[in-house]
């Protein structure tokens, strides 16, 4: 079975609330060099156009959060603001599974086009990227500090 399938076929996708927090945090610090801070999550949680999910896996005796994303919907553009997977389950198709998640309720919900940036030197999210359709629109110097740029990655939503 193809490893997208896989974390298709393992994990149950549902709205983020408060209580996800902890888990969420514990995935967004083993992430991200610059996490973001509860109160960031928190405002997002309460922002009429943000979105966040997360993945639980329910096969575990205390089904667990296994990865997230947080999406902006702004007129009929979808903008990813974050995606993270815990360090256990890297490499198994969940990654993509959670931004395929995102692309699909974007062109259900009639958005033209999604923006995203990621940081230039991370080269297997920007490969899954390329690969879902996502080309590149162009670079943000010290995004994300001194010396670490965001490449801006746009897919077109309503194309053929």
């Amino acid at each position: 079975m193809a490893a997208s399938m896989v974390a298709r076929a393992t994990v149950v996708l549902r709205t983020m609330r408060a209580d996800d927090l902890p888990a969420v945090l514990d995935i967004e610090k083993r992430a991200f060099a610059q996490p973001w801070s509860r109160a960031f999550f928190e405002k997002e949680l309460s922002t009429p156009f943000a979105h966040l999910v997360v993945a639980v896996d329910p096969a575990t005796a205390r089904p667990s959060v296994v990865g997230y994303t947080c999406r902006w919907r702004v007129a009929d553009e979808v903008h990813l603001l974050n995606v993270a997977v815990h360090s256990e389950r890297r490499g198994t198709g969940l990654g993509r599974h959670l931004v395929e998640s995102v692309i699909d309720e974007s062109r259900a919900g009639g958005a033209r086009t999604m923006f995203l940036e990621v940081r230039a030197g991370n080269i297997v999210a920007r490969r899954l990227y390329r690969r879902l359709g996502f080309r590149d629109l162009g670079v943000r110097r010290g995004y994300y500090g001194p010396g670490q740029d965001a490449i801006v990655m746009e897919l077109r939503l309503d194309a053929s």
